[in-house]
């Protein structure tokens, strides 16, 4: 009898308990909402499949059996090594799996490695030229969004992962709600650029933009110094010696009041012995 009391109990706390997300733990529960919009786009939004074609519909038939089945599109596992930071890569990832590299042997574990080179790109908002690793795709993407900085703003965070790629999304955004001033030796230039690419700031609030593109650590980090720039204590000889130049000022100001009241009872004085 007390053992079903139990299961019934805990059956209820399992219903009515919910397990705590990383944004309610600790420091981090005060993180703004400018930053969990952008570690939404980043890390719970979807990826574009790179790596495989998704199917269209929920059900699809067996060509050979007639046998209808359900459109399962599972994304492949992705191995997202630190170099991939460094870089931009498009989407693209490490593979690993397995290969059979020949009719009579087992199969051995293999990887694909997208492959790697470095070329320059044009920041037309920034006014500079970068150098940056980049796979096949990445140019794609780049000439098929007519820009580099085109492809960085329309891209969501969960597509570009690299913190290369983000940082400099983050510094675009930034030089465009200040108007680009790096352009501000040729004004009709600057004129130009702004009314090309102002459309992309109307996604972004200015807080949103300041907590862009940072890391978890690096966003926990500013918050602690935020919290310790507000409540940062004050030394005790700062406060005494405020206290003293404010007894002073108003001893000054006593004293200034009661000189002018001797000098007008003076005045009153010889004004009547006249």
């Amino acid at each position: 009898m007390a053992s079903s009391r139990i299961q019934a109990t805990v059956r209820q706390l399992s219903k009515t308990y919910k397990k705590k997300t990383r944004f309610e733990i600790g420091i981090a529960s005060e993180l703004p909402t400018a930053y969990k919009k952008f570690w939404r786009e980043w890390k719970v939004l979807k990826p574009a499949a790179v790596h495989f074609i998704p199917q269209e519909g929920k059900w699809k038939r067996d060509e050979i059996t007639g046998e209808t089945l359900p459109v399962q599109n599972i994304p492949i596992p992705l191995k997202y090594p630190a170099e991939i930071h460094e870089g931009i890569w498009g989407g693209e990832a490490v593979i690993k799996g397995f290969q059979k590299r020949d009719r009579n042997s087992r199969r051995v574990p293999h990887y694909w490695v997208p492959v790697l080179k470095r070329t320059v790109v044009k920041s037309e908002v920034l006014n500079t030229h970068l150098s940056v690793t980049v796979t096949g795709r990445t140019i794609k993407l780049i000439n098929d969004h007519y820009g580099f900085d085109h492809y960085l703003l329309k891209t969501p965070a969960c597509d570009l992962v690299s913190m290369l790629a983000l940082k400099l999304k983050k510094q675009i955004l930034t030089e465009l709600m200040n108007g680009c001033p790096r352009h501000a030796n040729n004004p009709e230039k600057q004129k130009s650029v702004y009314e090309e690419y102002k459309t992309y700031l109307s996604s972004y609030t200015p807080e949103e933009i300041e907590w862009y593109g940072l890391t978890w650590y690096e966003a926990l980090n500013k918050v602690a110094k935020l919290k310790e720039a507000a409540n940062k204590p004050v030394p005790l000889k700062h406060m005494y010696r405020k206290k003293l130049i404010e007894k002073l000022q108003e001893k000054e100001s006593q004293s200034d009041s009661s000189t002018s009241d001797i000098a007008l009872v003076a005045d009153w004085n010889i004004l009547t012995y006249k």
